[in-house]
């Protein structure tokens, strides 16, 4: 047998991000004997170190925030340059216009440029910095991938029509209802069984919206004095947050967990799942939310493919507080349907890692520079 492929992805880092968080999940299930990958970050990350162990390579360069413009595009093509692979996958976003012509100026020959989102972070300077790097994308990439169709439109444009849709898939055992683990959970965070907790995983920054999040919640401690309100993750805006606790005076009601890798632990403890995001791609904590038999009442930004037809999501409007707090008080501390919804998820919408992790081999073996094989594309057809 041959080596494998090996493939880089370009990430700012491999934190507990979602589309980091999905490329782990990839990693672990794809025949590495068939396809290895690589990673080219610019900040160290969580999951370095099973990377490692996996048998992937992390190279690592200085951001554009930290050593500027030029210097930045300098260290893309001193790193292309002096490298030699068949693959560049990149999930930077608008900037992977920037990362692809480096790569296509190195003569690699499959760059693709795959959107995990429908707006650019930052502001007005950023984000035009970024829609000058993301004009590249269409001329320098050889294929498109997204989690969604308005991803797709975002990114891509008018080449959003070439675009391959790739499933933000899980293991979906591992998200499966289990009382022994909810009641282990709640007396490890000293909860006690008759309280309502209201749970979101997500990185704290400006799309997830916790300022709303936590205004929400304030309210509904109204009806509900018990109720505590979990978050967890890391990221830029988590001492705003835990100063926004304070000067509301929830410090006793709501828990900072941080990043976290037993995730799908923590979901068996949550009552309710919200998610009031600014904007999103394709977000795989809600397919893990859902996974786990939880109600989700998401912010109607968020795509509605989101939803696996299992009566858990609800979308709602962020002008309209007062129907967020309606919806979460008619959830009941029902926990006997949980366990039904795993089977209808994989039946009904196929979101099993496996799956995705088999379609992205065959992506990577067959599909060759914007030509991809009838036999890749028909795989998620049903998605198109």
């Amino acid at each position: 047998m041959g080596s494998p492929i090996r493939v880089l992805h370009v990430v700012v880092n491999m934190n507990r991000g979602g589309a980091e968080t999905l490329l782990m999940n990839l990693y672990r299930n794809i025949d590495r004997s068939k396809i290895q990958f690589d990673f080219l970050t610019c900040k160290e990350g969580v999951f370095d170190e099973e990377i490692l162990k996996l048998g992937g390579k992390v190279y690592r360069i200085p951001y554009i925030t930290d050593v500027g413009h030029l210097k930045y595009l300098k260290a893309l093509k001193d790193f292309f340059m002096n490298t030699h692979y068949q693959v560049v996958h990149s999930h930077m976003d608008k900037m992977s216009g920037f990362v692809l012509r480096a790569a296509e100026k190195a003569e690699v020959p499959v760059r693709i440029a795959h959107s995990h989102s429908t707006r650019s972070e930052g502001g007005p300077v950023a984000r035009i910095y970024k829609w000058y790097a993301g004009i590249k994308i269409s001329k320098h990439a050889t294929d498109f991938v997204s989690c969604s169709r308005e991803a797709a439109e975002w990114l891509f444009g008018n080449k959003a029509d070439r675009t391959i849709f790739l499933k933000n898939g899980i293991d979906l055992e591992q998200f499966k209802f289990s009382l022994k683990i909810r009641e282990a959970i709640r007396s490890e965070l000293k909860i006690k069984e008759d309280q309502f907790i209201v749970g979101h995983v997500g990185r704290f920054s400006m799309p997830k919206n916790h300022a709303y999040l936590l205004e929400v919640f304030k309210d509904f401690l109204s009806y509900r004095k018990e109720a505590i309100l979990l978050l967890v993750g890391d990221g830029p805006l988590l001492p705003e947050i835990k100063g926004k606790v304070e000067e509301m005076e929830l410090t006793k009601n709501v828990k900072f967990l941080g990043s976290r890798s037993d995730v799908e632990q923590l979901l068996q403890a949550f009552d309710i799942f919200l998610f009031p995001s600014v904007f999103e791609g394709f977000p795989v904590s809600l397919i893990e939310a859902q996974a786990s038999g939880l109600p989700c009442l998401i912010s109607d930004s968020i795509t509605k493919d989101i939803d696996m037809g299992l009566g858990l999501v609800h979308s709602l409007s962020l002008n309209n507080k007062k129907l967020w707090i309606a919806n979460m008080l008619e959830v009941k501390n029902n926990h006997s349907t949980r366990n039904s919804n795993l089977n209808s998820l994989i039946l009904k919408n196929d979101y099993d890692i496996k799956n995705a992790s088999e379609y992205l081999q065959k992506f990577y073996s067959i599909g060759t520079g914007g030509v991809m094989n009838e036999e890749v594309n028909g795989i998620y057809a049903n998605i198109q």
